[in-house]
C-alpha cells in the first residue's frame, strides 16, 4: 500500500466509546466509521507509528490473522478496508501522498526583495521557510534579459522619497505581485499588494491618503522632502519581525489566488497595535483642458 501523511492542519482523534474522528484544519470535527480496521491502525499507519492512539474502544488483536500473516483472504479483506480509508482521506483532501514532501505555500515563487536591511532580513527569512526563493536587488533594473519575478517586495525603516515607486506601480501590468512599507514617524505603513491591472498602487494610496486629510498641502511637503531628518524611533527586532509577518501573509493570500488587496495597515511601532483601513483605487481622469 501506498504510504500517506496526515495533510497540514488535520488531527486524528481517539475518541472513548465512540472510535475515530477527524479534525479538519478548520476545527470541525468529523466521524470516521472505520469498518473491519482498527482504528489505531489507521491512526498507525498516517503518522507512521507517531500517533497517539488512545482508547479508541477497539482491539487490534482481533484482527490477529492479518497481523501475523495466516488467513490470507482475512489480511486481503484488511487491508483493502485500510487503503480504502486511506483513499477516502486522500479524496477529502486530508493525506498528502509521501513522495510529495512538504510544499510551502510560497513554492516555486520568486520574491524580489529591497529596501532596507533590518525589515529585509526577517523577510527573507520568513518567505524562504514558507518556501519561496528570494532575490535580494538594489533597484529595479527591468532589463529585457532578465527573469521576471513573480513579486517585488520594498521595505524602507523611512518615508518613501516622492516618485521612488513610480516605476514598480507598472508591476500589477505585467503580472508581477508589488507589495511596499515604509514608516513615518512612529508608524508603519503596509500598503495593500497589486497583483493586476486596476490593483491599488502606492499612487493610489498617496491620493487617497491626501484626500482623507485636511493637511495635504503639509503631507505633501513631508513626502516631498521639505522637513527636517527623521529621528525615529526606528524598527525594533519586534516590529520589524511583525512587519515581516505581515508581508509574509500577504504574499501567501496572493500565492493562494486571493489576488491583490485593497487593505492599508498601520503599525505603532511603539505598542505594535496594527489597525487597517480599505483602499480603492484612484479612477484615471481625463486631463485639464484650458
Amino acid at each position: 500500500m501506498a504510504t500517506a501523511r496526515l495533510a497540514p492542519g488535520v488531527a486524528l482523534v481517539t475518541v472513548p466509546g465512540q472510535g475515530l474522528a477527524v479534525r479538519t484544519p478548520d476545527g470541525e470535527f468529523l466521524r470516521v466509521d472505520t469498518g473491519t480496521a482498527a482504528p489505531d491502525a489507521v491512526v498507525a499507519h498516517l503518522t507512521r507509528g507517531h500517533g497517539r492512539p488512545g482508547a479508541t474502544g477497539a482491539d487490534p488483536s482481533a484482527h490477529g490473522p492479518a497481523a501475523t500473516g495466516s488467513g490470507s483472504s482475512v489480511a486481503g479483506s484488511y487491508d483493502g478496508e485500510l487503503e480504502g480509508l486511506v483513499a477516502a482521506f486522500g479524496d477529502a483532501g486530508f493525506v498528502a501522498p509521501e513522495e510529495d514532501g512538504v510544499r510551502g505555500p510560497l513554492a516555486g515563487r520568486t520574491v524580489v526583495v529591497l529596501g532596507d536591511d533590518v525589515l529585509t532580513e526577517p523577510l527573507t527569512r520568513f518567505v524562504q521557510a514558507e518556501g519561496g526563493e528570494v532575490r535580494h536587488a538594489t533597484r529595479l533594473t527591468g532589463q529585457p534579459e532578465e527573469t521576471p519575478p513573480d513579486a517585488v517586495v520594498w521595505c524602507l525603516d523611512s518615508p518613501a522619497p516622492h516618485g521612488l515607486w513610480d516605476d514598480a506601480d507598472r508591476l500589477p501590468a505585467r503580472g508581477v505581485g508589488w507589495l511596499r512599507c515604509h514608516r513615518e514617524g512612529a508608524t508603519a505603513w503596509l500598503e495593500p499588494l497589486a497583483a493586476a491591472p486596476g490593483d491599488v498602487t502606492s499612487a493610489d494610496v498617496r491620493l487617497r491618503r491626501l484626500a482623507a486629510t485636511p493637511a495635504h498641502r503639509e503631507l505633501a511637503a513631508y513626502w516631498a522632502g521639505s522637513c527636517t531628518d527623521d529621528t525615529g524611533p526606528s524598527h525594533t527586532a519586534a516590529s520589524a519581525a511583525l512587519t515581516a509577518c505581515l508581508l509574509t501573509a500577504d504574499l501567501i493570500a496572493w500565492a493562494a489566488g486571493r489576488g491583490g488587496s485593497r487593505r492599508l495597515r498601520r503599525v505603532d511601532l511603539r505598542d505594535l497595535t496594527v489597525d487597517e483601513h480599505t483602499v480603492l483605487p484612484v479612477p484615471a481622469v481625463a486631463p485639464l483642458t484650458r
